[in-house]
């Protein structure tokens, strides 16, 4: 029992980290990005094609991260521009049927051309002991990773000019603009942050099991899951969501079998927006 929570805590803060690169775009800009999941496959395909070609693993999770963040600005200045001038559930509309087409042309591109390639980080450190269950290394640096991730996007958010900016125009973007704060600017630094974190994911899942080309459209679910049991807009929700989605994705599939657990995970976030329709940390209507 407890060898599963501690392999679902894992599971959850990876969780957490791909909803909150969902997340802050949308509190940004107020779209939702459908082809999340494929910035974190793409992120994962170049660090495994470089880290083939004799790169060392530490630049080539650079070169991934960069890929992430360089489509993700990509989007920001092409598709989404005008969707940016639209307003509120035309806005949303919009960007989901731009993006998911956007995915799909990603998914046939690595289909079509990298049909077998998969990353996988492999850690050769001993296993530790933690309350009695021998934990991998992979999981536990992956685990150390994001948690380190979030730390910094607190302390982002929460003390630096450039968060609170983005605070600002996450609750009130007229307001904000009226305030001398620049929407579009915030918009791209927040794309590019999603980028990041869509690479980071992609390595700390990697620690833990392949990331294979296949994985974008279930990671995009999960994020959405993430996103919609956490709160849209909301990093802690994100996080508070991700460890529980981890650690009911953990349980279930242990117990039940892995056949069912999306089945689980979904009727978990249908719950949650029957008893709090605006997710645990989500703004009120």
């Amino acid at each position: 029992m407890t060898a599963v929570i501690l392999d679902g805590i894992v599971l959850g803060l990876q969780f957490g980290l791909l909803g909150v690169g969902l997340t802050v775009v949308y509190g940004i800009g107020g779209v939702l990005n459908l082809a999340y999941g494929q910035l974190a496959v793409v992120a994962a395909i170049v660090m495994s094609i470089t880290m083939r070609s004799g790169l060392a693993t530490g630049p080539a999770v650079l070169a991934g991260i960069s890929a992430a963040v360089a489509i993700a600005l990509l989007l920001n200045f092409t598709i989404l521009k005008p969707v940016y001038k639209r307003d509120d559930e035309d806005r949303v509309l919009l960007s989901l049927l731009l993006t998911i087409g956007v995915a799909f042309i990603i998914d046939g591109f690595l289909v079509w051309r990298y049909p077998i390639e998969a990353l996988s980080l492999n850690i050769d450190w001993d296993p530790v002991s933690i309350l009695g269950v021998r934990m991998r290394a992979g999981s536990l640096l992956a685990s150390a990773i994001t948690l380190l991730a979030g730390g910094a996007l607190i302390f982002f958010f929460r003390t630096t000019t450039t968060g609170k900016a983005a605070r600002s125009v996450i609750q009130d973007e007229v307001g904000a603009r009226l305030c001398g704060v620049n929407p579009a600017a915030v918009r791209t630094l927040i794309f590019a942050l999603s980028g990041v974190l869509a690479g980071l994911f992609a390595t700390t899942q990697a620690m833990t099991s392949p990331v294979p080309i296949s994985a974008g459209f279930d990671f995009t679910i999960t994020a959405l899951l993430v996103t919609v049991v956490g709160g849209l807009g909301s990093i802690r929700g994100a996080f508070l969501a991700g460890l529980i989605l981890g650690v009911v994705n953990a349980m279930s599939s242990f117990y039940i079998g892995s056949y069912v657990t999306t089945i689980i995970l979904l009727a978990a976030a249908a719950l949650t927006i029957v008893v709090r329709p605006s997710g645990l940390f989500g703004a009120k209507a």
